[in-house]
């Protein structure tokens, strides 16, 4: 893959979420390509959330290696307790994930690796989450948003399921899906560097 603008060697994101290409935009950072990269993201066995997340973002990374690129993957887990919460299969599914975190708090682990002349870098963050009690009809009427639909755990906190959560403690970034300051980071650590800084003072 050829250099990008300015120099600097270009930036893969593999992964498919807008929400990553959003967040990523929020500080500047605008990749050159989109791959998703498609691995194994079963557990294994009694693997805890923060090695699962770490390994399949890891796992992401490597199978989006372009020579010459810096590649930037990430895995989001959701996990109460020791369980970890994947992308629903099903409404069903949605709805009994809804139930096991009505009224309690669970983890929100996200990896992110970064990948860059045959290098990987990794860093997972940690937050928590308090979901408020859910009546059936707050999960029938989440489940018939099919907001729900490829995220871990089965919730979006930046969309509806905002409404379920009156704290949170850690990075807001993360839980959304990529913890913005230690990406940047990590994407320094690989030698890659933004265009520009982020504009100083007010409007």
């Amino acid at each position: 893959m050829t250099g990008s603008a300015g120099g600097r060697p270009p930036l893969i994101l593999a992964s498919a979420s807008p929400r990553r290409l959003t967040l990523l935009a929020q500080i500047g950072i605008i990749p050159d390509a989109v791959r998703p990269a498609e691995v194994d993201e079963a557990p294994r066995g009694d693997e805890p959330p923060r090695a699962y997340a770490l390994r399949v973002a890891r796992a992401k990374a490597a199978a989006a290696a372009d020579p010459g690129a810096v590649v930037l993957a990430a895995d989001t887990a959701v996990a109460v307790g020791r369980r970890i919460l994947g992308k629903p299969a099903d409404a069903a599914e949605a709805a009994a994930f809804l139930r096991l975190m009505s009224g309690r708090r669970h983890r929100v682990v996200t990896a992110v690796a970064v990948l860059a002349g045959g290098r990987l870098r990794s860093r997972a963050v940690d937050s928590t989450v308090r979901m408020k009690r859910l009546s059936e009809d707050d999960v029938a009427g989440y489940v018939a948003s099919g907001e729900w639909r490829g995220k871990a755990g089965g919730y979006a906190i930046q969309g509806l399921a905002g409404a379920f959560i009156p704290w949170t403690q850690g990075s807001f970034p993360a839980i959304v899906g990529l913890p913005l300051a230690e990406t940047l980071a990590l994407l320094e650590a690989a030698g890659w560097r933004r265009a520009t800084g982020p504009r100083e003072g007010g409007a």
